[in-house]
């Protein structure tokens, strides 16, 4: 109830305003409940206690963009055929065929797919890439 007897009234020019010793008080300030200070002075809670305390953020990309391709140069088909005349990149975990070196043998490769540099070294050798799409029309 205001009335002009009050305390901080009556204590108005007096040095501490009834707090004794002038640093008691001082810089005591409120320390912010609710949401203030959640990411300065209190954000050790929300480090130890609540990690979700502001939500999701960020986004999500497609996973489209996350597809793992396994590709495997000419050069390494030398050593990975060792006399066969057919070799199938698909059952050993290989994606795509890239055509980085060179090719000795005439081989036919049956692959995902492939780059374009690589089918035409493989078809200069005298051999041919099978990839998906040529499988699925033949079917």
């Amino acid at each position: 109830m205001p009335h002009k007897l009050r305390k901080h009234r009556k204590l108005r020019g007096s040095r501490t305003q009834g707090y004794g010793r002038i640093g008691q008080h001082r810089d005591a300030g409120s320390k912010g409940h609710r949401k203030v200070g959640m990411h300065k002075h209190l954000w050790s809670i929300v480090a130890n206690m609540d990690e979700n305390y502001f939500g999701k953020n960020g986004f999500t990309s497609r996973q489209s963009l996350h597809r793992k391709v396994n590709v495997i140069n000419l050069n390494k088909l030398d050593d990975i055929t060792l006399g066969k005349e057919s070799i199938d990149l698909t059952s050993m975990g290989f994606t795509k065929l890239l055509g980085t070196g060179k090719i000795t043998k005439a081989l036919t490769v049956t692959v995902p797919a492939c780059s374009t540099s690589a089918a035409a070294k493989i078809e200069a050798a005298g051999g041919k890439v099978l990839t998906e799409e040529e499988i699925a029309e033949a079917e």
